[in-house]
C-alpha cells in the first residue's frame, strides 16, 4: 500500500511540549498526531451526517405539516434521562 504525507505542521514550542507530555508509553508524536487526525475526520463526518439527517427531517416535517411540539420532545428526553440516572445509581 502506498502512503502519502500531510503538510508539515508548525506549532509553538509550548504546544509541542504539551503534546509530548500526554504521549503514552511507547507512543510517538507522529502516532499521536495520526490518531488525532483520524478522530477529527471521523468527528467531522459524524457531524455532517447528523446535520444532514436533521435537515432531511425538517424538510419531511414541513412537507407533511406534522410536527412534534418541542415541549413534548424535551419531556420525553427528560424522562429518559431520569430512567438512565436511576439505573446508574
Amino acid at each position: 500500500m502506498k502512503t502519502d504525507t500531510v503538510p508539515p505542521l508548525r506549532v509553538s514550542a509550548r504546544l509541542r511540549r504539551e503534546a509530548e507530555s500526554v504521549l503514552r508509553e511507547g507512543e510517538t508524536l507522529s502516532a499521536f498526531m495520526l490518531a488525532s487526525l483520524t478522530r477529527g475526520i471521523e468527528s467531522r463526518k459524524a457531524q455532517t451526517a447528523f446535520i444532514e439527517r436533521g435537515l432531511a427531517s425538517a424538510a419531511r416535517a414541513r412537507k407533511s405539516g406534522s410536527y412534534v411540539p418541542a415541549r413534548r420532545v424535551i419531556g420525553k428526553l427528560h424522562r429518559r434521562l431520569e430512567r438512565a440516572r436511576g439505573r446508574v445509581r
